[in-house]
């Protein structure tokens, strides 16, 4: 497998295909440091030392955002994951020579290239490098301005904007918000703050040539301070974006406030109005040359490098996988974590070595250290990952699954009962409708962070529960869902009619259908 066809499309995933890993229970991890710890001053960065620091300060990231689960944040760790979708296999390219000239060579090339693939991401590198020690600014040309595109078709593409008077009031010739419908609502946890996301089915007012898929507006919430959202709340939106909030108003008493936000415009016809004819005089024609490298630079790997590169690579996926919501209780994000702790200086350190045959046996030494750190678990995983991924069941030894004992017929333990507690960290609703040619019908989301199963483990972290219905008859959301612990209750039967309440109907949805997964 070479470093193109090892890259997998952001959309066309299919995650977990090895043997599915426990729960993160039993993972004691150490207090993650202050993002406002004192730093010392930043000194002058070796581009393959910022390389592997970045790497190491994702770990860091996604550990921290997952070592409380009542305070989760989906979103850090999507994003620290995402960074090396397309940056892992040049990064061990970059580390892979013994050659420190040359080394440095190639880690500045990586740099240069994950810095063009976008603002953020550029901005994410920065922030991070500072973080670690370092001024990466010197190592990268100087940052492009950004300017709306085209698609493929060579129309013009809405920008994403952030929500202000202004560009909330450059909606209104073209888009009738106040018959706009909720299409989908998500509140969720980014650690100690709440985000939000909305998207309405916005009314054009702005003809369009042929039947068109109904204009979407997606908008982002930071920081939201309140909410109130029932299923009478689903229609007629007003927006207001002030100075220092952002108010939405939703059908006769829902609401949504926020400190910041962005909005984004998901419009195939957007071109034909006022604000996209403008942009089209404005915007060059598209061009075959976009000004940045089409292929991530690279070059071949040793069979023990590249071993440890698809196996980190297939990690990353993993890790990603959170960003749907139904499989993030289902990744052990602080074992994954754990497992690679220092994986930037261990790739480097391995790479760095005089000798082909003394970096590859780095690269074995460097896998086996991490089955190592991860536990029997991890270790029977990677082991999987690496005979299907790689090719390479030859590199560590897996270990022997525990037996299962089966649970005695006489034991009364409630682990199985709902529990009186629970702290929400994601709500959502999505109303009925047609997604490429298939119906969808109403669905509701929560993830619920859950005390343990029994008394005696206590001292365990609480552990990520996600369940989902289909039609809810009910869905009532209010900012004091998310105070933290709080009294939780289910009525009826997990499989059939049932409703779940969350501190006295803060939270409050039901369904005729029951759950996907029992709440125990």
């Amino acid at each position: 497998m070479d470093q193109a066809s090892s890259v997998a499309p952001e959309k066309t995933i299919t995650c977990q295909v090895m043997p599915p890993l426990c729960d993160d229970h039993d993972v004691a991890i150490p207090a993650p440091t202050p993002f406002d710890a004192p730093r010392s001053p930043l000194r002058p960065a070796s581009a393959m030392s910022v390389l592997a620091a970045l790497l190491d300060r994702s770990l860091h990231q996604m550990t921290e955002a997952a070592a409380d689960v009542r305070l989760f944040n989906r979103e850090a760790i999507r994003a620290a994951s995402d960074v090396w979708d397309n940056n892992l296999f040049p990064l061990f390219w970059a580390a892979s020579t013994s050659n420190a000239a040359e080394r440095e060579r190639r880690a500045a090339t990586v740099l240069e290239w994950m810095a063009c693939l976008g603002e953020r991401q550029r901005g994410w590198m920065t922030e991070q490098a500072a973080i670690a020690g370092y001024d990466i600014e010197s190592l990268l040309p100087p940052a492009k301005p950004h300017t709306p595109g085209r698609d493929y078709r060579g129309y013009v593409m809405a920008p994403q904007c952030r929500l202000t008077r202004q560009s909330v009031d450059e909606l209104v010739p073209d888009y009738d918000l106040t018959v706009a419908s909720v299409r989908h609502l998500r509140v969720e946890r980014a650690g100690t703050r709440l985000t939000a996301f909305l998207q309405l089915v916005a009314d054009r007012k702005f003809a369009v040539d042929e039947p068109a898929p109904l204009a979407l507006l997606d908008v982002w919430l930071d920081d939201v301070t309140d909410i109130a959202f029932g299923l009478s709340d689903t229609r007629g939106v007003i927006l207001d974006a002030g100075v220092r909030e952002i108010g939405i108003a939703l059908g006769p008493g829902g609401r949504l406030r926020a400190a910041g936000g962005e909005y984004r415009l998901d419009d195939r016809s957007w071109h034909l109005s006022i604000a996209g004819r403008r942009a089209d005089a404005a915007i060059p024609p598209r061009t075959s040359q976009s000004g940045r490298p089409q292929r991530p630079p690279g070059g071949d790997l040793g069979p023990d490098a590249h071993a440890a590169a698809v196996l980190l690579h297939h990690v990353m996926l993993e890790l990603r996988s959170v960003r749907y919501a139904a499989r993030a209780d289902r990744v052990p994000v602080l074992k994954l974590c754990r497992a690679f702790s220092g994986a930037g200086e261990a790739i480097l350190t391995a790479g760095s070595q005089r000798g082909t045959r003394r970096r590859e046996a780095a690269f074995q030494e460097v896998i086996r250290t991490w089955a190592g750190q991860g536990g029997p678990d991890v270790t029977r995983w990677f082991a999987a990952a690496l005979r299907e991924r790689a090719g390479r069941p030859d590199l560590i030894e897996t270990p022997r699954a525990p037996e299962r004992t089966p649970p005695s017929l006489a034991d009364s333990s409630p682990s199985s009962g709902t529990p009186s507690q629970a702290a929400l960290v994601m709500a959502a609703w999505t109303a009925p409708h047609t997604d490429y040619k298939t119906e969808r019908p109403a669905a509701a989301q929560l993830q619920l962070a859950l005390p343990p199963r029994t008394p005696e483990n206590a001292s365990t972290p609480r552990r990520l529960r996600t369940v989902g219905c289909t039609d809810p008859n009910s869905f009532h959301l209010h900012t004091d869902a998310f105070r933290g612990p709080g009294p939780f209750a289910r009525t009826g039967k997990a499989t059939a009619t049932c409703s779940l309440d969350l501190h006295r109907g803060a939270l409050f949805v039901a369904a005729e259908d029951g759950w996907s997964a029992s709440v125990s």
